[in-house]
């Protein structure tokens, strides 16, 4: 299981009563609910704490860096350098969400924790060369508003626009790549933000890849329409089902192995335990939005502004300069504009 901070549990989001309201929804909180509608309703509705974990953390931190190293012109994004970069993104953090600092019983499990972030960082220089890379746009807040009302609404990690405006979707995992039967789960949150930039501009994204630093494996997919168009009706089916759920406050938990990693058993009836009182109801999603009256946003914090944000940008996004051919073998995306071959 990979997720940084952000993912794991969303943060009361101070603009949220100047933003446009609507059926909303993000990646990781449909992934919530398909792993189990009861941990949706934890963060969503009742928003409990969760404590915050090493794992999320070296997340978050491991996603930073990789965000800050181009920055740096393309010869000095190096391995050392990345590593250098380490501290001061901590301190960062670690002034954000003090309470990071609570999570290690002493110096060598600190510094045990660091190692392994270390580690996850070299490990990305054996399966890209960012000297070769000039990303379009980092941290991408993309939305896209469905015929259906819905909203989508996330953050893509990195996007590669080619000079032929080909665009290339790139997500980092400091997890372990997924055993090929559990692939179509890990995907769904990529063809997810190729929907969002399908609607939102126009453009069908060239390939989806996730960099999965855990392990140094890479899985790479090629959308098509017809992909694009069954994740749409996937994600409406299932914002129908969240709806439903509202309506009749029937949360229940979905077991699996995931639960070793839940923050919420006491609660869970699942493990004996008894949650909350729900909270009180708001407006059903789908009647408000046939009156034509605000809705409930979804539970992630959200972009101010209700346009096709990923529209914009891809509109001025610069074109990725690339060598004339691969340098390895390794089945790097590469066509005449675009490379990620070391």
């Amino acid at each position: 299981m990979s997720e940084t901070l952000s993912e794991a549990a969303p943060a009361a989001d101070p603009e949220a009563a100047d933003r446009p309201r609507g059926p909303s929804l993000s990646p990781s909180r449909a992934s919530d609910f398909m792993t189990c509608p009861l941990l949706y309703r934890f963060r969503v509705l009742d928003r409990l704490p969760e404590p915050p974990s090493q794992v999320a953390a070296r997340g978050t931190l491991v996603h930073a860096v990789l965000e800050r190293l181009f920055d740096s012109p393309a010869a000095e994004r190096t391995p050392q350098a990345a590593r250098g970069l380490v501290p001061g993104e901590w301190e960062r953090l670690l002034a954000e969400v003090p309470e990071l600092g609570d999570m290690f019983a002493d110096d060598a499990e600190r510094d045990g924790w660091f190692d392994e972030a270390g580690q996850m960082l070299d490990r990305y220089f054996t399966l890209e060369d960012p000297t070769r890379l000039e990303p379009a746009h980092r941290e991408l807040s993309v939305q896209a508003l469905l015929e259906s009302g819905l909203l989508l609404r996330g953050y893509i990690d990195r996007l590669d626009v080619a000079r032929t405006g080909e665009i290339r979707i790139v997500d980092y995992k400091t997890g372990t790549a997924p055993r090929e039967e559990y692939e179509a789960r890990a995907l769904f949150q990529m063809k997810f933000y190729a929907l969002a930039l399908w609607r939102s501009g126009g453009v069908l994204p060239r390939m989806l890849q996730l960099i999965y630093l855990g392990n140094g494996e890479i899985v790479r997919y090629t959308p098509d329409e017809a992909d694009l168009v069954a994740t749409e009706r996937k994600i409406n089916a299932l914002w129908l089902a969240i709806d439903r759920a509202r309506t009749s406050g029937d949360w229940r938990p979905r077991p699996s192995r995931l639960c070793a990693w839940c923050a919420h058993q006491a609660l869970c009836p699942a493990y004996g335990g008894t949650p909350p009182p729900l909270p009180a109801p708001e407006p059903r999603a789908a009647d408000a939005v046939a009156q034509g009256q605000p809705a409930p946003a979804e539970g992630d914090p959200a972009p101010a502004q209700h346009e096709p944000v990923a529209a914009q940008a891809l509109a001025t996004a610069p074109a990725v300069p690339a060598p004339a051919a691969p340098a390895n073998d390794h089945g790097e995306f590469v066509t005449d504009s675009v490379t990620n071959s070391p």
